[in-house]
């Protein structure tokens, strides 16, 4: 018998694991805590907390732990992120918020691919922050950067990936304060409003907090219209994916052709058929759907303490300049649906 199917053989990864498991947990404890009390980002608060403790990640009994968190577990929590979306939320809302959602994802990660490049950086980082802006925010950034190959450079993407977290959830708690108040100057209504709320903020949970704070109707339309853009999670990737297959150049010492498909991209899928034709209760939905949020947040506060405050001394103005730029562009790209909806 295979020695890793049997209970000796699952021990030992988890005593190696325990460790940086355990740790990576507590803080997501107190960045949910946090979270709730100050209405601020989860993951924000899990990777600050996590780049305090990030001398647990050079040396000692958490570094496996701590690489697990922020690798195997991160790509559970992305897999269940499907259990948020059906077929049925996607076609609810009629064609135009589908195609605003296709639309503004597609050009937003274009806007920011073109910008990166403007700027000098590689176009990866303008997929990365494109990604984050037009699909989910922090937990987009998480997905988009399992599945960019790394090379010689995985210390640069994790840097990427961290100030991308970062910026994006600052940038969706400014929208879910602002936002609200700029529909009432663009004169929208209900509808209208949780489409805007929706099809522009960030976070899942800064859409949800600004579009209840103004009515259930706002809400509820703005939580269908994120989960459609939450839904463009599994195209982009699988474009990310067969894109960097075909450009791929096997030389030595490089990184193994991606897969076609990632495991964690397949369970997804899945995860949406299943629950898009009724097969998963209730309960056992609102159970695996904060599961996925935990996961997340774990994963993140492990990718926090693999990181370090120095590595953003040196970021400069440019990164934040495309943020904002693609954040402002999806802001104007909705508004432009929604008048010519009119």
């Amino acid at each position: 018998m295979n020695p890793s199917l049997t209970l000796a053989g699952w021990r030992k990864p988890a005593r190696t694991n325990f460790h940086g498991l355990l740790v990576s947990v507590v803080v997501a404890v107190a960045a949910i805590s946090l979270a709730d009390h100050y209405r601020i980002s989860s993951m924000l608060f899990a990777l600050l907390l996590g780049m305090a403790l990030n001398f647990l990640s050079t040396e000692g009994r958490c570094v496996p732990g701590i690489q697990f968190c922020a690798s195997t577990l991160l790509r559970i929590g992305v897999a269940l992120l499907g259990v948020r979306i059906t077929f049925g939320q996607i076609t609810a809302l009629g064609a135009m918020p589908v195609a605003m959602a296709v639309l503004s994802v597609a050009l937003t990660i274009c806007l920011g691919v073109g910008l990166a490049r403007l700027m000098g950086y590689r176009s990866r980082f303008g997929v990365l922050t494109g990604g984050a802006v037009g699909i989910c925010g922090a937990s987009a950034a998480m997905a988009i950067a399992a599945v960019i190959p790394v090379h010689d450079d995985d210390k640069l993407k994790e840097r990427a990936t961290i100030f991308t977290v970062i910026g994006v959830s600052t940038l969706s708690t400014l929208a879910m304060v602002l936002y609200p108040m700029v529909t009432g100057l663009l004169g929208l209504g209900s509808q209208e409003a949780g489409i805007f709320l929706g099809g522009t903020i960030h976070d899942v949970a800064q859409v949800v907090g600004a579009g209840y704070g103004m009515s259930k109707e706002t809400g509820d339309v703005a939580t269908i219209v994120k989960l459609l853009r939450v839904a463009m999670l599994l195209p982009v990737i699988l474009v990310i994916t067969l894109s960097y297959r075909k450009h791929h150049v096997a030389e030595p010492g490089s990184a193994p052709k991606p897969p076609l498909l990632p495991w964690f991209v397949v369970a997804f899928a899945a995860i949406v058929v299943i629950n898009s034709v009724g097969l998963i209760p209730a309960v056992l939905q609102q159970a695996l759907q904060t599961l996925s949020t935990w996961l997340l947040v774990v994963s993140m506060a492990a990718i926090g303490m693999k990181s370090h405050l120095k590595d953003f001394a040196t970021v400069g103005l440019k990164p934040i300049v495309l943020m904002v730029s693609e954040t402002a562009f999806l802001a104007i790209l909705v508004a432009m649906f929604l008048a010519l909806a009119r």
